[in-house]
């Protein structure tokens, strides 16, 4: 693994910023072998992480559903504070606890972690381009709603959209429903509501989607979450048809609106165009809430 500013990426790995070039990572660390790790990513701008507090909390929470030990938070604050503070530009903040070196197998046998935060120049937030791919979200999967190391799903995925000119793959789950995007949750507007699927579908609990649905309550607009079954994967055929509109929500991208679907153009629904002004305001308001 490289070390820090290499392509404007600062790497520090357990305690120390890694010099461009220089070893960092052991060779059979078990996040490397068998994607044995957990992660957050979160955006940044001027030294500060957004949102840092929930996203250390989910972090833990997925470390716990691995059945990993709970990250060293004050540790991985740490981290966090020197990368930020060699990194002027906003950006995009990743931090990941692995199971540390272990066997070429599942098997798990260290309780040493490895801890590693990096930071990036990221994009800013746009209207987004969507493509549903053939595989699933399995609900039922050991690790179904954990942000876990083992991505490559998402990878296969993403770059099927990336062929078609989009920039997000959304996924069905096993049974039918409307799940989420590879790096994003998704909300549907119809019949005056914004929805979005349950966490019993499989996605994540997004810190995004978390806050949309905090924040709209808040202002008494009709955003919540489905009752299971309520979005079934072919809500997407009225989303083409004109009946429901897109929104996706994740760390980075923030909530935007949908305005491609499968290469087809999408309007963007007034009660979309509300949350994402409201999610705009209230997050220049409060780096942490």
């Amino acid at each position: 693994m490289s070390g820090a500013e290499a392509d404007g990426v600062v790497v520090w790995v357990d305690g120390r910023l890694v010099p461009a070039g220089a070893p960092a990572l052991d060779a059979v660390d078990h996040g490397l072998t068998v994607g044995d790790g957990v992660f957050e990513t979160c955006g940044f701008e001027a030294g500060q992480p957004f949102a840092l507090t929930r996203h250390l909390a989910r972090l833990r929470r997925s470390a716990r559903g691995l059945g990993l030990g709970d990250p060293d938070e004050d540790l991985v604050r740490r981290g966090v504070a020197e990368v930020l503070a060699a990194t002027p530009d906003p950006g995009r903040l990743r931090i990941t606890v692995t199971a540390g070196p272990g066997p070429l197998g599942s098997a798990r046998t260290s309780s040493r972690q490895t801890v590693v935060v990096a930071a990036g120049p990221a994009g800013p937030p746009h209207p987004a381009r969507v493509v549903r791919v053939p595989w699933t979200r399995n609900e039922r999967s050991a690790v179904a709603g954990l942000k876990t190391t083992s991505y490559a799903e998402n990878v296969v995925a993403l770059a099927r959209a990336t062929a078609a000119g989009a920039d997000e793959a959304l996924l069905a789950n096993t049974v039918g429903e409307l799940c989420e995007g590879t790096g994003s949750n998704v909300f549907v507007e119809r019949g005056g509501e914004l929805l979005t699927p349950p966490l019993s579908s499989g996605c994540l609990a997004g810190i995004t989607r978390e806050l949309v649905l905090e924040w709209s309550a808040a202002e008494g607009l009709p955003v919540r979450e489905a009752a299971p079954g309520e979005l079934a994967w072919s809500v997407l055929d009225d989303v083409v048809r004109g009946g429901a509109t897109l929104a996706l929500s994740g760390s980075v991208r923030t909530f935007v609106p949908v305005v491609a679907l499968d290469g087809e153009p999408v309007e963007v629904g007034p009660l979309t165009a509300r949350v994402a002004a409201l999610y705009a305001v209230r997050a220049a308001a409060d780096v942490d809430p």
